[in-house]
């Protein structure tokens, strides 16, 4: 990275391919590269060379996400190194580990990698957070946040485009793909590396951990969004597999198709969230999980068919789109000093659930799926209650519909 430090209020007369939201739009391309990689290939992969059961897979998951619930550790790392910086790093790690993971196919040879890939995946994505609210201004955080996700999102799509042509057609086994995969990301973060000079932004982030009252709605809402989306995450694509015996291409044509829909979703849902605010956002959202999350029980209740899955997990991906709106509202009502600290404070405690869930929930997931996604849904409607209390128009004194404002 060259040595020149550079003011985001000043960052306007660089060229386009060297300004802060190019950096932001060129990480959240790369990163996708790997961990789409990942998922992609990680249900078929424990099944079917490491044997992996319900219980395996809620193991994986939990410690997959131990790294998340320290983020909080983010708030000292940036003592040393710049946000920036520590997001290409973290880039790094995530793609030099996932190119590698397919060499330990064994229980505890993948929960060291996957430790090791969260790592760096978790404080980029930390790091990222803070670095978005900081370099895009509230007028702008909307539209630009959903760009983000479809920049995301069709990296995903190239991914998985990549991957179900090379498997089905070609015949490549799980250690090319995920060289390939990881590798790309590496070099990437490389460039990122070089490429860009140092931006500042334009307020000094505290240095230490922020735990404010008035943030507290905005806590509870992380901490509900991270337990009830981990059982999406490790529960839905698993019944794929599990229960309707998707291969590898067919489950990453899933995943194909949902980033397609994001690709074209995510800009309107960041215009939506401008237009309508952050609590109806949000409510729509929620109502729709719960019905989605109540409808994949439905599958084990009534023996609904694949089409029905799948479709299901379509809609999934949709409602989530409308997370971003949980930016939108911290970045309205935080004090901007309180943005770096607050965002680590923050995955850490959207990771709580994270930890516990996968682990305890792998458990009834033998005794009942049904039990697993009927929580989710309850998850879903505490969320709904909690976005309700959002004001029409946050903003500092006025974090919840009960505070006055000063």
């Amino acid at each position: 990275m060259q040595s020149s430090s550079i003011l985001i209020s000043n960052a306007g007369h660089l060229p386009f391919w060297r300004r802060p939201f190019t950096l932001l739009a060129l990480m959240a391309f790369c990163m996708p590269m790997a961990f789409s990689t990942w998922m992609a290939l990680l249900n078929n992969f424990v099944v079917h060379e490491a044997g992996f059961n319900g219980r395996d897979i809620g193991w994986l998951q939990s410690i997959r996400e131990v790294p998340g619930f320290f983020a909080v550790g983010v708030i000292i790392v940036i003592l040393f190194i710049r946000e920036q910086l520590l997001a290409i790093i973290s880039m790094m790690l995530l793609g030099a580990v996932i190119a590698v993971t397919a060499w330990f196919p064994t229980f505890y040879g993948l929960l060291i990698t996957t430790f090791l890939s969260s790592l760096g995946f978790h404080y980029y994505e930390t790091v990222k957070m803070s670095l978005e609210l900081q370099w895009l201004s509230k007028e702008e955080a909307p539209q630009k946040l959903g760009w983000l996700i479809s920049i995301g999102s069709a990296a995903s799509l190239i991914t998985y485009l990549f991957i179900m042509f090379t498997w089905k057609t070609l015949g490549w086994d799980y250690n090319t793909l995920y060289m390939i995969g990881g590798g790309v990301t590496f070099v990437v973060a490389i460039y990122c590396w070089a490429a860009f000079p140092r931006f500042e932004g334009d307020v000094i982030q505290h240095k230490n951990m922020v735990l404010r009252k008035r943030y507290w709605l905005y806590y509870a809402l992380q901490f509900m969004a991270g337990a009830r989306r981990q059982i999406f995450i490790v529960f839905a694509a698993f019944m794929m597999v599990e229960r309707f015996g998707f291969e590898v291409h067919e489950v990453t044509g899933l995943f194909l198709a949902t980033y397609f829909v994001n690709i074209f979703i995510a800009p309107i849902m960041g215009r939506m969230v401008s237009k309508f605010g952050e609590r109806n956002a949000l409510a729509f959202e929620y109502v729709g999980l719960v019905a989605v999350f109540l409808a994949y029980a439905g599958i084990y209740v009534f023996g609904w068919s694949v089409v029905v899955a799948a479709g299901l997990y379509l809609l999934d991906h949709f409602f989530f789109a409308l997370a971003l709106a949980q930016k939108t509202y911290f970045q309205k009502i935080a004090d901007p000093k309180d943005i770096a600290p607050t965002a680590a404070v923050a995955f850490t405690i959207n990771h709580i659930g994270a930890v516990v869930l996968p682990a305890l929930l792998g458990y009834v997931w033998l005794v009942s799926p049904t039990a697993v996604f009927g929580i989710a849904a309850a998850m879903a409607g505490v969320s709904l209650g909690l976005a309700l209390l959002i004001p029409r128009h946050p903003m500092m004194g006025r974090e919840t519909i009960f505070a006055k404002q000063g």
